[in-house]
């Protein structure tokens, strides 16, 4: 969860409207593609009625979630069974946590992974590979720290995780299925991501080496699908729950789905389901919801 922007007054924009991609393109067929979607709920436990309906409505293929906050005996494995999904998890009581739901008709999820493997002694549940087989994917949810302030330890962890992540990244084999990074980066990565450049301009949602961070992982290949499909669309996924952040459509754009090269040319459309943020108790961030065109046959 974002921190709130410093005190600093600034020349702020005037907030856009909000503007597409709010429903899918009716350009974008719907027949041979697949849905993966990510969504930072912000408490699983309190967000699970709602997720279980919201699934039942939209039926993606995969989605991912962020800050599910429950340790992994806790978490609803039969409640997503009932309604169409397995899943996996990694848990942290009160804190962080991410899973991986899947449609069951796509197979249960396979060389699921926790974590970097760099040995690093950090315990904070924030990365859960895993490989789709009935879609010849490989998915993984990441929650990347929030940082807090640029001046704290906390910031400075952000940057080292990242660094990490791009490690991470390198050592992923060529061979094996493209990957998707689906989750909640805490960056917008760039000013029109954002609904005051100005006044968030040092904050770690937006500062330079944050940014820069973010372009080292988009520098290996990775691709952001909502800027290719809608380059120049002002698109929020957060906004805050003070302030009425979200009728004035104050908002950041920082729950991203990075896809790999070979996935990106079959990335066809991009849904927000800004629905999501509306009526009682919504998580502060909305879905993100990505289509892509099925691998042909081999024959």
């Amino acid at each position: 969860m974002p921190e709130a922007r410093s005190a600093a007054k600034s020349a702020a924009k005037t907030p856009a409207a909000p503007s597409p991609p709010y429903a899918w393109s009716p350009a974008a067929s719907t027949t041979d593609t697949f849905v993966v979607a990510t969504w930072n709920v912000n408490s699983l436990r309190m967000r699970q009625e709602r997720l279980l309906g919201w699934l039942k409505e939209h039926q993606p293929d995969v989605l991912c979630l962020q800050e599910v906050k429950l340790q992994e005996p806790d978490f609803p494995l039969v409640e997503f069974r009932s309604v169409g999904y397995s899943a996996v998890a990694l848990g942290q009581k009160s804190y962080n946590g991410v899973a991986i739901l899947t449609r069951l008709e796509h197979g249960a999820p396979t060389a699921v992974t926790a974590g970097m493997g760099d040995g690093d002694p950090d315990t904070e549940a924030r990365l859960l590979a895993a490989t789709i087989p009935g879609l010849g994917v490989r998915v993984a949810s990441v929650y990347v720290p929030n940082g807090q302030t640029i001046d704290s330890d906390k910031y400075a962890y952000k940057l080292r995780w990242l660094q990490r992540l791009v490690a991470y990244l390198e050592k992923q084999p060529p061979e094996g299925p493209p990957l998707l990074l689906c989750g909640d980066f805490n960056i917008a990565p760039g000013d029109d991501d954002i609904y005051d450049p100005v006044g968030w301009r040092d904050t770690v949602i937006c500062h330079k080496d944050a940014r820069a961070a973010l372009g080292r992982v988009t520098a290996l290949g990775f691709v952001d699908t909502l800027r290719k499909v809608h380059p120049d669309k002002t698109v929020y996924t957060y906004w805050d729950y003070r302030g009425l952040s979200f009728p004035k459509n104050l908002g950041l754009r920082i729950d991203h789905v990075l896809a790999a090269p070979a996935l990106a040319e079959r990335c066809v459309d991009v849904l927000v389901d800004r629905q999501a943020r509306k009526g009682e108790k919504p998580s502060d961030h909305v879905p993100l919801l990505v289509r892509f065109r099925r691998e042909p046959a081999k024959v």
